[in-house]
């Protein structure tokens, strides 16, 4: 990250964000996020389940094995995470859902029931 970086050094995910949006528009909506200190990514996360963050990779044509899976949160959360180039930026889809024990069944947005 510079302390000199411009708006406009951000330009690559922001137009990759653009872009997104007309093309899947119709896709559920992810949280957003731009930074400095990595000027050439837009991440797209999903915090309540992950059919989002499936729809996405679906739609983005990311193969599974493409997709990285970890635990977090004392084993209670499991985090699907993957980074793609698109139109000439890094795009880091990363989805988040409820780790379901044996006993449990979850249903398809990650709750337990």
């Amino acid at each position: 990250m510079s302390a000199t970086l411009k708006l406009d050094d951000l330009s690559a995910p922001l137009r990759v964000l653009r872009l997104l949006t007309v093309d899947f528009g119709h896709l559920p909506a992810p949280h957003v996020h731009v930074s400095p200190i990595y000027p050439n990514r837009l991440e797209l996360s999903f915090h309540w389940g992950l059919p989002g963050f499936e729809a996405w990779r679906e739609a983005l044509d990311v193969a599974p094995d493409a997709v990285t899976y970890n635990v977090q949160g004392d084993g209670r959360t499991q985090v699907l995470r993957t980074l793609v180039d698109y139109a000439g930026a890094e795009l880091e889809l990363i989805g988040y859902g409820d780790v379901c024990a044996a006993t449990q069944t979850c249903s398809t947005a990650g709750a337990i029931t």
